[in-house]
């Protein structure tokens, strides 16, 4: 059997006339490789749509995983307004916010437009509004001087709640990381590492130009219409790559192998089925994979997106004959002995690689990050 350190999951997707990550102009994200311009997904836009899709393999549905969330106002809105809603005094109840802001934020946290989006497990917001009760229900004088205390100690009292949790940070930070600058010991390595999605061939890319018209409009009004816009539209077949580092993910998970497991079934068929999902009412931009492909080894990964660098045909079927004859050349040249499963919706065939179901692609990759072993 091969020991299986990485898990790599290759990706074909195909969009037609869609919008799905835009950039700070409003225009798709792009990047150039190999000398033509590429429509691209942003791994940030990725991560955000497996983590919060609402579905039968959501990763918020696993029993026992605690949840997260990510915010600038998780101290504003889970742990001082619960206390300004319990009644306590507004002078104690300003002191915890700026104490709290503080330990959470870092120096300049009582300013909002400050603070970075953070993320913060179930476990971890719980304690922190369990701590602003307890000093909330002391006199003025009292709460004063604990909250000074509080603040003094707040990275030694979060460091030791962190290691009585087995998930402080909940299932996401386990996943995808986090960095917190006010507390370097709160730092988590991600164990998903995700490539920017881009095309396999040049950009297909218009102008798209619409207008709005005005219902009420009489038949001796002007008979223009009432907005006229302009928005960028792409299509593409695009390439995606994630990479799970099991003795990462075992760690951040307090060796939990089951869910370890569990979490990387559903995250296959995540990757497969979520799109994301910008613009939906006006574009629809709903795709399932038409192609995908998990290895298991114990070397350092590599994606296959060097098979692109010469633009293909914008094709399913070309692309798969791209990647095969890639795999080829690697296996010849390096022999890592990589096993591997397939799901596609052609019949190209990947060197030493079993056709399977996307069921079936999914469990046997749970079944692979669970015992270590291919």
């Amino acid at each position: 059997m091969t020991t299986a350190r990485f898990l790599q999951i290759h990706s074909l997707h195909g969009y037609p006339a869609v919008l799905l990550n835009r950039d700070d102009s409003g225009l798709a994200k792009r990047v150039m490789y190999g000398g033509q311009m590429r429509t691209r997904i942003s791994s940030q836009c990725l991560k955000r749509h497996w983590r919060v899709a609402d579905s039968v393999d959501s990763l918020t549905r696993i029993d026992g995983a605690p949840g997260a969330t990510r915010s600038r106002e998780i101290v504003t809105l889970k742990v001082i307004e619960p206390l300004r809603d319990a009644g306590h005094p507004k002078e104690v109840v300003d002191i915890l916010e700026a104490t709290f802001q503080k330990a959470v934020y870092g120096d300049k946290g009582d300013q909002k437009s400050n603070r970075q989006p953070l993320l913060l497990g179930a476990p971890e917001i719980d304690f922190l509004a369990q701590e602003a009760r307890r000093i909330a229900a002391e006199p003025l004088e009292e709460a004063k001087k604990q909250a000074k205390a509080w603040l003094k100690s707040s990275k030694g009292n979060m460091k030791a709640m962190r290691d009585a949790n087995e998930l402080p940070g909940g299932l996401v930070a386990a996943l995808f990381g986090r960095m917190v600058t006010a507390d370097v010991e709160a730092n988590i390595d991600a164990a998903l590492h995700v490539a920017h999605a881009f095309t396999v061939h040049a950009e297909e890319s218009e102008s798209d130009y619409f207008t709005v018209v005005d219902d009420l409009r009489r038949i001796e009004d002007d008979p223009g219409a009432d907005h006229i816009g302009e928005t960028e539209l792409t299509c593409g077949l695009f390439y995606g790559y994630v990479v799970v580092d099991r003795n990462m993910l075992l760690d951040n998970l307090a060796g939990a192998a089951d869910l370890a497991g569990e979490v990387c079934r559903r995250l296959v068929r995540l990757i497969a089925t979520v799109s994301p999902g910008a613009k939906l009412g006006s574009t629809a931009p709903y795709s399932y994979a038409g192609w995908m492909m998990v290895e298991a080894g114990d070397r350092q990964p590599r994606s296959l997106g060097e098979a692109f660098r010469n633009p293909c045909v914008a094709s399913t079927d070309a692309a798969e004959e791209r990647i095969a004859e890639h795999v080829a050349q690697i296996d010849a040249a390096y022999q890592t002995d990589e096993e591997r499963r397939v799901m596609s919706l052609s019949g190209t065939q990947v060197p030493g690689a079993e056709r399977v179901s996307l069921p079936q692609l999914a469990d046997w990759s749970g079944t692979v990050i669970r015992r270590g072993q291919a």
